[in-house]
């Protein structure tokens, strides 16, 4: 049995294999400000939990990832101001939420130039789930 089957419908909400392939495209093209915003979670220095980026989850590849916080990161550019894309972001934070997922959406401004306040509120939505 393939051990991804055991975990699909935990850490991947059962997403194929295509899904992993575009991960894995975007993981190796990383934005700017996810490369910043990588370089202060990776190795769990955000109260000890581990983050994965480029994440996939059923139909969907998650910007970041926390599997024992069930928190999706996204990070958005600027093409997410677009009124069509506002739309389909929607349905992806309802989608994921449905799934019993949290999302928490900034962004590239906010990771590029405000980082210790994006750091702040992920560590407020821990301390209030805790």
């Amino acid at each position: 049995m393939d051990k991804n089957k055991n975990h699909s419908e935990n850490m991947w909400k059962g997403a194929s294999p295509h899904i992993f392939l575009n991960a894995k495209k975007l993981r190796e093209n990383q934005t700017e400000a996810e490369e910043k915003f990588w370089l202060a979670v990776k190795d769990n220095q955000i109260e000890g939990y581990k983050f994965r980026r480029q994440h996939p989850l059923s139909i969907y590849v998650a910007d970041f990832y926390c599997h024992a916080l069930k928190l999706v990161i996204e990070i958005d550019g600027g093409y997410h101001l677009d009124e069509e894309q506002q739309l389909l972001d929607k349905k992806r934070t309802a989608d994921l939420e449905f799934q019993g997922l949290n999302v928490i959406r900034f962004t590239n401004e906010e990771v590029m130039y405000r980082l210790p306040e994006v750091i702040d509120k992920i560590k407020a939505f821990i301390k209030n789930i805790s």
